[in-house]
């Protein structure tokens, strides 16, 4: 039997709203969860570094390679597929296409077992489990969700999502995503 914890969504307590609202079939409110995340500093979740990327990149850059413009914080990863992102990163950067970032986080696992990890993206991303890669999302690509299970131990995980939203063509089919 595979625990469902959707650690591709939910990072720790603070981020419970999307999993709460699929229990229960509600769509969550889009306003209770800032778009890619915030520049007011979460205590638990996740911190993000924001990569401005040369149009044209298809794929997911060298990060060690790239000065982040900035950081924003989030506790759960919930952009949901949609054809706009036209507000940019406010107070860090104006940029709606071709960025990238990169999220690293901890979390806490309570009953060792076979957990579900599910991400999906629209243009490239991977989700790293304590160093290794679990799902590789990458590249240009409309909406794609994939998923992995992971034999986890008890005790605190690292989780790493990287994540780049190249452009936008047609504003009619979703092609901004991430979960």
């Amino acid at each position: 039997m595979v625990a469902w914890r959707s650690f591709g969504l939910l990072i720790l307590a603070a981020g419970v709203l999307p999993e709460l609202c699929h229990a229960q079939n509600i769509p969550p409110d889009p306003e209770a969860v800032p778009t890619f995340g915030t520049t007011v500093v979460r205590p638990f979740g996740l911190r993000g570094d924001i990569y401005l990327l040369r149009k044209g990149t298809d794929q997911l850059p060298d990060f060690l390679k790239l000065e982040p413009i900035g950081s924003i914080y989030t506790s759960v990863l919930n952009v949901p597929p949609r054809n706009t992102f036209s507000i940019g990163f406010p107070g860090v950067a104006d940029r709606y296409e071709w960025f990238a970032i990169d999220y690293p986080g901890r979390f806490w696992i309570e009953k060792p077992g076979k957990y579900g990890f599910r991400l999906i993206s629209d243009d490239g991303s991977k989700l790293y489990i304590d160093g290794d890669l679990r799902i590789d999302n990458d590249g240009l690509h409309p909406v794609k969700r994939m998923i992995a299970t992971v034999n986890l131990s008890g005790g605190i995980h690292t989780i790493h999502v990287s994540h780049f939203q190249g452009p936008c063509m047609n504003r009619t089919l979703p092609c901004v995503a991430l979960q």
